[in-house]
C-alpha cells in the first residue's frame, strides 16, 4: 500500500514539474529575447549594406542579428598595420616605407618579403652598380679623345663566355626562391581548414560560409566621411568585413558572379582571381589578430575602384562569438532549436519512465 502511495507521489510531482517548465518556458525565452534586443549594438557594423546586384547602387538592408554585450564588437584597426603608409602623414620614414611592400603577417608573405628585401634587392643593386660601371669605365677609356684611332677587335671569346655563364648563373641561383615561393603558394588547404566562399559583384564582395550554417555577409565600401570617423584609411573601409579566424588554415574560394574580379590583400600576399563559372581556391594563414585592408585587383568596370576589402582576423573563440552573433554554428554544434529540443528531452523521458513505473 506504501509503495502505491510512493508511486503516486513521485509520478504527480514530476507531472507537475513538467507543467511549470511548459508554462514558464516560453516567458524565459521571450525575456532572453528582450534582454538580447535591449542590449547595445556591440556587434553593429559599420554603415549600411547591401548593394543591388542590378545596380550596384547602395541600398538598405537588415543590420546584423543582436548578441550579448561583449559577445562580439568590430575590431579597431591598428595604424600602418594591414594598410598603405600615408607618405604625407609627416612621421619619420612614412615616405620610404610608401615605396615598399607592406610589412608582411602570413608565411608566405614573410618568405616573399624576405625573398625581395634580402636576396632581389641585393642582386639587382649589385647587377645595376656593376653595368654603370662598365658604362662609366668605356665612355672615359675608349673616348675620342682617348683613341683616335678606334679598334677593330669584334671578337672576344673570354668575354663572351663570361657574359653567358655569370648571368646563367644567377639565374639559376635566383630560381631557387622563386620556384619555393610558388610552390608554397600552390599548397593544398588541409582537410579541416574554414572555408570562405568570396564572391565579386558589381561592384562589392559577398561572402559565405559554408562550415557554419551558411553564413552569408555582403560587403560594401563605407564614405570617406564614415570611415575618417571609424578611424578606417578611406576608400578601404567597408560596412561588413570578412571575419576570420587567425592562426587557423583558411580555404579562401573566389568566384564572379558577372564579370572578371581580383581578391587581394597585398599585407597578406594574397592575390586571386574571381572567375564566372569557375571556383578558384587558395590557402591562407593569418599570423596574428587584426584587420587588413585590400581592393579589387582586376579591371571589373566603371565602379571598379569602390570594391574594397576588409579582412578582420580574431582569436578562435571571437571569432566563434561572431558566428553565434551572425545566427550561424561552428562546426559539431547544433542549431538553437536542436539544443532546445536536447534540453527538454531529459524531462519528457523522466516522465514518461515515471509513468510507466
Amino acid at each position: 500500500m506504501m509503495g502505491h502511495m510512493n508511486a503516486r507521489i513521485k509520478i504527480a510531482t514530476l507531472s507537475l514539474l513538467a507543467a511549470l517548465s511548459v508554462v514558464f518556458a516560453p516567458q524565459v525565452a521571450l525575456a532572453q529575447d528582450d534582454a538580447l534586443t535591449a542590449a547595445p549594438g556591440s556587434g553593429e557594423v559599420f554603415g549600411e549594406a547591401p548593394a543591388s546586384a542590378a545596380s550596384g547602387e547602395i541600398v538598405a538592408s537588415e543590420t546584423t542579428p543582436p548578441q550579448a554585450v561583449g559577445a562580439y564588437s568590430p575590431m579597431a584597426p591598428t595604424k600602418n598595420k594591414g594598410m598603405p603608409t600615408d607618405p604625407n602623414s609627416g612621421e619619420p620614414g612614412a615616405m620610404a616605407k610608401s615605396l615598399t611592400f607592406q610589412d608582411q603577417y602570413s608565411k608566405d608573405g614573410e618568405y616573399a618579403l624576405w625573398m625581395h628585401n634580402w636576396f632581389l634587392l641585393p642582386v639587382i643593386t649589385a647587377i645595376s652598380l656593376f653595368v654603370l660601371g662598365l658604362l662609366l669605365y668605356v665612355v672615359v677609356r675608349y673616348s675620342r679623345r682617348a683613341n683616335p684611332e678606334p679598334s677593330r677587335t669584334t671578337h672576344n671569346t673570354w668575354i663572351e663566355v663570361v657574359w653567358t655563364i655569370v648571368p646563367a648563373a644567377i639565374l639559376v641561383v635566383i630560381a631557387v626562391p622563386s620556384l619555393t615561393l610558388l610552390a608554397r603558394q600552390y599548397e593544398t588547404p588541409p582537410e579541416d581548414a574554414v572555408t570562405i566562399k568570396a564572391t565579386g559583384y558589381q561592384w562589392y564582395w559577398g561572402y559565405s560560409y559554408p562550415d557554419h550554417g551558411e553564413i552569408e555577409v555582403i560587403s560594401n565600401m563605407l564614405s570617406d566621411a564614415d570611415a575618417i570617423k571609424n578611424g578606417e584609411p578611406p576608400q578601404l573601409a567597408v560596412d561588413n568585413r570578412m571575419v576570420v579566424p587567425a592562426g587557423v588554415p583558411l580555404r579562401i574560394q573566389t568566384i564572379g558572379a558577372d564579370v572578371i574580379h581580383s581578391f587581394a590583400i597585398p599585407s597578406l600576399w594574397f592575390k586571386q582571381d574571381a572567375v564566372p563559372g569557375r571556383l578558384n581556391e587558395k590557402l591562407l594563414t593569418i599570423e596574428e589578430p587584426g584587420v587588413y585592408y585590400g581592393q579589387c585587383s582586376e579591371l571589373c568596370g566603371t565602379r571598379h575602384a569602390y570594391m574594397p576589402i576588409a579582412i578582420e582576423a580574431l582569436r578562435p573563440e571571437e571569432f566563434a562569438a561572431w558566428v553565434r552573433s551572425q545566427g550561424g554554428t561552428m562546426p559539431g554544434e547544433g542549431s538553437g532549436e536542436e539544443a532546445a529540443a536536447e534540453e527538454e528531452a531529459p524531462v519528457e523521458e523522466m516522465t514518461e519512465v515515471a509513468l510507466a513505473d
